[in-house]
This record gives structure tokens, sequence and C-alpha cells, in this order.
């Protein structure tokens, strides 16, 4: 079925919420299983409907990306670079009439909704328009090899050449749904593949939406398509589909492990970025200034997507000597916030994505509660607003590092608060969960943070600072993920490596 690209109406203006359909081959196609609803998780009330994807519909998608993949890979990288340009172009453009629907299916803030998602992609195809041109050879030195009973000797050269994986699944989470989603096009196509994109349930509608931009973009139909689904089935399908060469993946730790059983009975390569618990580091010597930055660091975990982010500072490791006052700054701090209705510009902290998340959240704080930890800021559901899946943000002290609050992934505004006396000690308190995502080091002294680095078993360490480096290698140690991506390497995460001797 195919018809003429549309403009989301911003929800809560005009007709009543649409019942929206999947992208596939560069048109919109009515699900055979119907629709469920989309909730705003501040108002509780429908946002629109997003398609119900079956099996059927993952093998229109792939068979779909399967025709149009080999000819786009045969296209001139600089082709593939205008594309993706235009691409960026238009979601500058139009990003802002973008934001009311993914504000509202999101429960973000208008701070996150308006400046870390739009801006975000655009800026990601930029940078892959850029990555498109980015040699895909590398030259081996000639070596001499002997004659064997293979073949004669000689002199004989070589070169690894990246080529595109193919047919790419890339299933997102639910926190930054248009920004994830364009982390992992972007560079897929840049490389020549094409995507079947599986958003996460709670909120797709922005990433349909995008469907009939890239194909204004001029990016051949086939090679972006999306697919939706309100349980576990429809990306249960995409990882088991014969003719997926690839699955990059954002979520959970528990689903991870899923695909990557699943997708070993085919032998796919994976991209997985999963489950965080980070922890920053405030050392002894941090003095005063350093300390700040690290109070407004760690309480960055309250305000960006009320937590909802894998690589926030959730715990806090605090040298004895700053321990009291550091703790004390934190809860005044937690108190001060303003949580509320996310479309107003004075909201700091607005809801979580879901009453199940909600709850979810709320058992592990009355967990920590139980095994004698003290909650020092938050705990309780806010008064108002009268709807929403809110939590407060949340302090608990009295943590020690078995504690369940303290070892696995809450995705809320919550923190947790632990003292150390030695770097021994610090070290051993942040390697000790089954994630390794992101970590933090403030400290005086540069070297020393360097060194302590090295003894974290993170992906990524932060030196005073959460600020990210857009070209640094994406991706965790441990239980936190497979593979890396961002910037050069991002290219590498979508290519096949083919050795090459003459």
């Amino acid at each position: 079925m195919t018809t003429t690209p549309r403009t989301p109406t911003p929800p809560g203006t005009g007709p009543a919420p649409r019942a929206h359909q999947h992208w596939i081959d560069g048109s919109w196609h009515q699900p055979a299983a119907g629709h469920y609803e989309i909730t705003n998780p501040a108002t509780e009330e429908p946002v629109g409907h997003a398609p119900e994807g079956g099996a059927d519909d993952i093998d229109a998608a792939v068979r779909a990306a399967r025709a149009a993949q080999e000819a786009w890979a045969a296209t001139d990288p600089g082709e593939r670079s205008a594309v993706l340009g235009r691409v960026a172009a238009l979601l500058a453009e139009r990003g802002p009439d973008l934001v009311p629907l993914l504000q509202a299916e999101t429960g973000a803030t208008m701070k996150v909704a308006r400046g870390m998602q739009m801006p975000t992609a655009a800026d990601r195809f930029r940078r892959y328009a850029r990555g498109a041109l980015e040699p895909d050879t590398v030259p081996l030195a000639p070596q001499p090899v002997k004659a064997s009973a293979l073949a004669p000797g000689g002199l004989l050269g070589a070169a690894a050449v990246r080529r595109p994986v193919g047919v790419v699944g890339c299933i997102t989470s639910y926190n930054f749904p248009v920004a994830n989603l364009a982390g992992k096009v972007a560079p897929a196509l840049a490389t020549g593949n094409a995507v079947v994109c599986k958003p996460a349930p709670q909120d797709p509608l922005t990433c349909l939406e995008l469907g009939p931009l890239l194909q204004e973009a001029g990016l051949p139909d086939g090679l972006y398509n999306v697919v939706t689904g309100s349980g576990a089935a429809t990306g249960e399908a995409l990882v088991a589909h014969p003719d997926v060469d690839m699955i990059s993946f954002t979520g959970s730790t528990s689903v991870g492990k899923k695909i990557a059983e699943t997708a070993a009975r085919t032998m796919k390569r994976t991209l997985m970025e999963l489950g965080g618990k980070g922890a920053a580091l405030i050392m002894e010597d941090a003095g005063e200034s350093i300390r700040s930055a690290a109070l407004g660091s760690v309480a960055s975990t309250w305000a960006f997507h009320s937590g909802q982010i894998c690589t926030a500072p959730t715990r806090v490791l605090v040298h004895h000597s700053h321990y009291d006052e550091f703790v004390t700054a934190l809860s005044q701090y937690a108190a001060s916030m303003t949580v509320g209705d996310p479309t107003e510009e004075g909201t700091l902290v607005g809801p979580l994505i879901s009453a199940a998340q909600r709850d979810r959240v709320e058992a592990y704080i009355e967990g920590a509660r139980d095994q004698g930890a003290k909650i020092l800021a938050g705990g309780e559901r806010p008064s108002s607003p009268a709807t929403g899946f809110y939590v407060a943000p949340t302090l608990i002290a009295g943590v020690t590092p078995e504690m369940t609050v303290a070892r696995e992934e809450l995705f809320g505004p919550v923190v947790v608060a632990m003292p150390f006396e030695d770097d021994d000690e610090a070290v051993r308190i942040a390697n000790g969960t089954p994630y390794g995502l992101y970590d933090y080091v403030f400290s005086g002294d540069a070297g020393r943070a360097w060194r302590l680095a090295g003894r974290l078993r993170s992906g990524n360490v932060g030196i005073n600072t959460v600020q990210r480096h857009p070209e640094t290698p994406f991706g965790g140690f441990k239980e936190s993920g497979v593979g890396r991506d961002g910037g050069s390497f991002g290219l590498h995460a979508y290519s096949e490596l083919q050795s090459i001797v003459w």
C-alpha cells in the first residue's frame, strides 16, 4: 500500500490520535494484526496508535532490504554521502515539527526532547555522510613467501577491505528513540547496508515518521524499513530471520542475552550496547571546583531524562574525607529539583516511560529500605502532578556493595552513595557489578585519574567530566555489551573485513 508521505499531527491538536502504519519498501503498509496504543507518560492519554507487527511484516521488510542492498553497496560513495547529507539537512529543517510528537511519546522534558534528539540525529547523519567517503581499504606491505605444497613462492601483495555486512536489524531502546536509531542507521547506510528497524514498543511513532523524510532525501526504497510491535514477538522474528546478517541492539542485558542466543543459531554478527551501573569516584584530592563539577555530574542522573540513561553515574563513591559534605549537598540538590509537566520549560525531572517502569523503580527503592539503606531524598511518589509515571529524585545512603540497589540497573532517577577509604577499595567497589559501560573519576591529579581509569573494567571513563567525545569508540566491558561504534569505529562495526591477496 502506498500513500503520500504525511506530516505528523502534534498531540493534543486536531483530530483523534492517528493510527500509524509500518514503513516498508518506501511506502506505508497496513498491519494485518491491527494497532496498539502509545501512551503519553505524563498525561496517560493516547498519543497515537502504532502498527502491531508480526513475522509476515518482518519478512516483507527483510525481503525489501535484501532486494535493495546490493545496488546500494555498488553506489559510488560520493552518492551515498550526498544522500546522508540531505537526510541531515532535512532533520535539521523538519526536526522542530517532529518534537511535539517525540516529546509526547517519550515523556522527556522539552529541553531533552528538543536538544538531544533531532539535533543529535542530524549530527549523526552528517558525520556518516563524511564517513561514507573515508577509505575502506587498508594496504598491507608486500611479503616474500616461500614455495609450499599449496602454491609457488613469490612476493605477495595484500589489502584488507571493509565490505558491507548486508541486511542489518536495528533494535533500539525507548530512552532516545530517534538519536539512538540514527546512530545505527547512518553508519549502516554509509557502509552500503540496508536496515530493518524495530523501535522500542513504548515510543516508535517518530521513528516511523522518518521514513518519508529519508525517501525525500533520495534514499532508494527498501533501504530503510520500520516494523513496530507491542511485545517481544516482532523483535524475535527479526533476530531469527535467516536473511538478516547482523543485529544491532541497544537495551537491557537480559534481552541482549536472548538476542545473542538466537543470533548464534545463524551466526549473525551482533553489536550490543547493554545496561550500565556507572560509578563516579570522588577522590580525596578533588578540590572544591572539581567536587562542584562532580556534584552537577551526579545530579544529572536525576535531571537527564529522569535517570533513563545507561551511562548515568548512578553510584557515587566518595572518599570518606568528603563523604558527609558531598552527600548532604546531593540531598539538598535532589530536594530542589522541579518535578512536573515535561512540557513546562522549568521542569527538570519528568516522568518515567511507563507505569511498569515506575513500579519497578519503586520496588528497588523499597527493597533498599528493607535491606537497611537510608533514603536521604525522595523515595516516595510525588503528590503532583495528578497523572503520570513519576518518581521523585532519590538519594540512597547506608548502602553496601552487596545490596541489590548497588548492583542492578534501575533506569530511573535514583543515586546510591557509598564511602571508600583508598584507591583499592574504590576500584573494587566500582568493578563489583556485572556491568562495565561508563565510569567517572574526579581527581585533582590527572595522571592519577588516568592510572585509575586503567584499573576500571569499563568501556568508557570520564575524567572530571560526564561530557562525551563524538569520535570515541562506544561500548561496554562484561555484561554491558559486545562491540564498539561511534566515529570511524562505527564504520567498522557495520562492515565485514575481506582480505585480498595477489
